[in-house]
């Protein structure tokens, strides 16, 4: 059995699992695929020259320095490079020359990203956000999925440091009217969000239908889409977020694949009123049961934050995909989409929600500030604070069975280095 004596209970990366990822260590620098077992990435590249794989072209895709080639092919290919991977493992033909310890490598974004689009799918983070903003739930939510274009070039790997951006926003002049304001955020947010990411291309001109959007679905990763809050407000009309989004989006840096996460299909919450193209024929399996939390990290305290569900959205990934390429737009492989923010509207015992995706909501806007354990209040977030997504999938008994890793960001003063 090898190293496979060495998965520690509860590890994330279990055989139920098998993650990928690009990774690179101190004495090769070249950055290359691996998985992740246990405590340990497992050089995918060496296995391919090793002849662990039968198809040629898992071989060509694995030795390359991203996973656009290998989330492009067929996949059933796919599916079966990963059975191999495990039967190895089981078999105990994986090499130790193969395997190194999670905490000594560096991680790299999975993949290429050509564009990134960053969904509004969230009824609960709706009605949350709405009184704030004086302002109803807007009525096309409820027919179609809602979007807006982002910055692919600021999607970066976890662990990240992230400065705190400067911006326009408004402040109040002494005769009380607005003055537009050029400086450094002040309401700095995290969003807890899921992304998936492309596989099979749909060439420009194309749609798909939703009952085939897995075969254009890589994996799913977690997403931190930073937030700018006083930056949104300037920005919001008429054409909605810009800079206050395209600062930074952290995304974990192992891609869960839609094999790993089939036994944990399940029905979204809602049932919404679809448009013919956004109707499943199987609606009782449109999304997955992947449970979610946030914490945060200040001053050496860790204080859990939050937690929530993917399958609370109102338009899962499927329908977001879907409807994405409904445009006519095209998509390629490696596009990321970001869920949008995750929230539900589980309370506690008194009453207080204990699912809200982040802190706009969670704090109303620093008005009701969270009261961290052992003192200190957390309103907005500030600099040197950590936020931490995790996720998992748990089986019957509640028991663990596999999860994404962490997604960790640290915010940072604006002129502070990147390292």
């Amino acid at each position: 059995m090898g190293f496979l004596t060495r998965i520690p209970d509860d590890s994330p990366f279990t055989l139920v699992n098998i993650p990928f990822g690009i990774f690179s260590t101190k004495d090769d620098s070249t950055p290359r695929p691996a998985t992740a077992i246990g405590d340990f990435a497992v050089d995918l590249r060496a296995l391919s020259k090793a002849g662990f794989f039968s198809d040629k072209s898992v071989i060509d895709a694995l030795s390359q320095q991203t996973l656009n080639a290998f989330a492009a092919l067929p996949a059933k290919t796919r599916t079966v490079a990963r059975e191999e991977i495990i039967s190895a493992a089981k078999d105990g033909k994986i090499p130790e020359s193969s395997l190194y310890k999670l905490a000594d490598v560096k991680m790299h974004l999975p993949v290429n990203v050509p564009d990134y689009t960053d969904f509004f799918c969230s009824l609960e983070h709706c009605q949350n956000c709405a009184p704030m903003m004086k302002a109803p739930i807007a009525e096309n939510f409820f027919h179609a999925p809602s979007a807006y274009n982002g910055r692919a070039s600021s999607v970066i790997p976890s662990p990240s440091i992230v400065r705190r951006p400067r911006g326009v926003f408004w402040t109040t002049a002494a005769d009380g009217s607005r003055e537009p304001t050029y400086g450094a955020e002040q309401h700095l947010d995290y969003e807890l969000e899921m992304g998936t990411i492309v596989s099979m291309p749909v060439p420009y001109g194309e749609t798909i239908k939703v009952d085939d959007a897995p075969d254009h679905i890589f994996g799913f990763v977690l997403l931190n889409d930073w937030s700018s809050r006083d930056l949104q407000v300037f920005e919001m009309p008429p054409l909605g977020p810009f800079n206050s989004k395209s600062f930074g989006t952290t995304i974990s840096p192992w891609v869960i694949t839609l094999d790993a996460l089939k036994a944990f299909q399940t029905a979204p919450k809602h049932t919404t009123k679809r448009l013919e193209h956004l109707t499943y024929k199987d609606f009782a399996h449109g999304t997955h049961d992947i449970k979610l939390a946030v914490h945060l990290e200040r001053d050496g305290k860790r204080h859990k934050i939050a937690s929530s569900n993917l399958k609370y959205l109102y338009w899962t990934p499927y329908q977001q995909v879907t409807h994405h390429a409904s445009a006519n737009c095209g998509l390629r492989t490696g596009d990321l989409m970001g869920t949008g923010t995750l929230s539900g509207d589980g309370t506690d015992e008194n009453g207080k929600k204990l699912e809200l995706g982040c802190l706009f909501e969670a704090t109303q806007h620093a008005t009701q500030p969270i009261v961290l354990e052992g003192g200190g209040k957390l309103g907005y977030l500030e600099d040197n604070d950590v936020i931490i997504l995790s996720a998992w999938c748990e089986d019957e008994s509640g028991r663990k069975v596999l999860g994404f890793g962490d997604c960790k960001g640290k915010i940072v003063a604006p002129d502070a280095p990147l390292d």
